[in-house]
């Protein structure tokens, strides 16, 4: 690694970063940015554009259509919110901390930026976790569902999942969290903090999740043989193939966004080096990416919300009063 060069008289940058520029001893944040500088302004800032928008009409459409007034698209819109405030508060600080010299500071703006993301992200995967409950009852308990999930129960789900949130993102601030960096003396603090924002934020939702969805698939996959006689064997096969696939979609896109930050995370402390800035950012991002796929996820797959999107998008909903219309 070549040799970098300090800023504000803490930390070093190399001199690859495309947004920065030569200064004798010193980076500066450059006012004649490069190509490059400016296609990942325009990346990074169209993710946030996606995230928003994609958020917005799942929002849109379970707030406007009555159709849609049904507890499992509460969780939806509950989810929808909670990654509309990412795209919203967490992504253009995410981008400040990724292409200025904010990536370098520890100040106030630094610490809001933390709980945000934090809290956010953690009432992103908590509802997604809700969403699973559902489903579980929905398939596995179909006879008892509707006295089971009720308007009632998903109330007290998204005000837990929320509340939760709240409580790490504010703990792990004022425990001193810190993405990264380490003074002499925190290695324990930073070690037993950050472990206990991976386990609460993320393994345990993750655990849940995936011994619900393999109990679904498993149910599924026996329902399936269990009308095979009613059925021909290429409609089960196809039954099965399209419930396999929409499990290890959600789950797939989940952990691929996730794993790789709080596997990083998990063993931070445990390193003599530190993690290079521009990795955790980069990890960050993905994670960050889960709230611009979760509207494709778990609206795009579903008949109606499609129908809603587009009677949204076209501008329909502006023309008359279609709350009561039927969405196919």
């Amino acid at each position: 690694m070549e040799p970098g060069v300090t800023v504000n008289g803490t930390y070093t940058i190399n001199d690859i970063h495309p947004c920065y520029e030569s200064d004798k001893r010193t980076y500066i944040y450059t006012t004649n940015p490069s190509i490059i500088c400016v296609l990942l302004y325009i990346f990074l800032g169209s993710l946030s554009v996606v995230t928003i928008c994609g958020n917005l009409l799942v929002i849109i459409s379970v707030i406007y259509f009555k159709q849609l007034h049904i507890p499992t698209n509460y969780l939806i819109l509950s989810l929808a919110v909670a990654d509309l405030l990412v795209g919203v508060l967490v992504r253009p600080f995410s981008m400040a901390f990724t292409v200025t010299s904010c990536w370098y500071h520890e100040g106030f703006f630094c610490k809001v930026r933390g709980s945000f993301d934090v809290t956010l992200s953690t009432a992103s995967i908590l509802n997604l976790c809700c969403i699973s409950i559902d489903r579980y009852f929905a398939v596995c308990r179909p006879l008892t569902y509707r006295s089971k999930i009720n308007d009632r129960v998903i109330g007290i789900m998204i005000l837990v999942s929320w509340g939760v949130a709240g409580l790490i993102g504010i703990g792990i601030i004022i425990a001193g969290f810190n993405q990264g960096k380490c003074e002499e003396s925190c290695l324990i603090e930073a070690l037993i903090s950050t472990t206990l924002a991976c386990i609460f934020s993320f393994y345990i939702p993750v655990i849940i999740m995936l011994s619900i969805y393999l109990k679904i698939f498993l149910v599924a996959q026996r329902q399936a043989n269990s009308i095979q006689s009613t059925k021909s064997g290429a409609t089960v096969s196809k039954m099965e193939r399209k419930a396999t696939k929409t499990l290890a979609i959600v789950m797939g896109v989940f952990l691929l966004c996730w794993t790789p930050y709080f596997l990083c995370m998990i063993f931070q402390p445990l390193t003599y080096d530190v993690t290079p800035i521009a990795v955790i950012e980069t990890l960050n991002w993905l994670t960050l990416s889960n709230s611009m796929l979760n509207p494709f996820i778990y609206a795009f797959f579903y008949s109606w919300f499609r129908s809603a999107f587009r009677m949204i998008i076209s501008g329909k909903i502006f023309q008359g009063d279609f709350a009561n219309s039927k969405l196919l």
